[in-house]
């Protein structure tokens, strides 16, 4: 079952403090409207990022050389059982093979995007060329 998903500060990871509430000096509690709206940016924010296309494209290119790495390692192993130490090493593989697939793909992105930049930089040369 899915983990909920807990809120991260830019800097550093730390977990962002969900309570809200402040004592007051007679000894009551109040909500405190300080960082809500913040937070809750943050959060729109974030869940925006994971619905792009973008991200969920990564997720299923990380998640198939992973799962590839570890049947690889799996098929070319005897059928028994696996001790500590291989399991790590078959995970420690699936996770670098995840991010190499990762990395290989964003930087496609990245040279898809420049390509695209520049043939529209080069139009609009031309279009002012032409009217000039």
């Amino acid at each position: 079952m899915a983990k909920k998903a807990t809120a991260k500060a830019d800097s550093g990871g730390k977990k962002i403090a969900k309570s809200t509430r402040t004592s007051s000096s007679n000894g009551g509690s109040r909500s405190s409207s300080q960082g809500d709206g913040k937070q809750s940016d943050m959060v729109d924010a974030l869940i925006k990022l994971l619905q792009s296309p973008l991200v969920i494209d990564l997720l299923a290119v990380g998640a198939t050389a992973a799962l590839a790495a570890i049947t690889e390692t799996r098929s070319s192993q005897a059928q028994g059982a696996m001790d500590t130490r291989k399991s790590k090493k078959v995970l420690k593989a699936a996770g670098k093979a995840a991010a190499a697939a990762v990395g290989r793909r964003i930087a496609t992105e990245f040279d898809e995007i420049k390509a695209a930049s520049k043939r529209a930089g080069e139009d609009r040369k031309a279009t002012a060329g032409a009217e000039a």
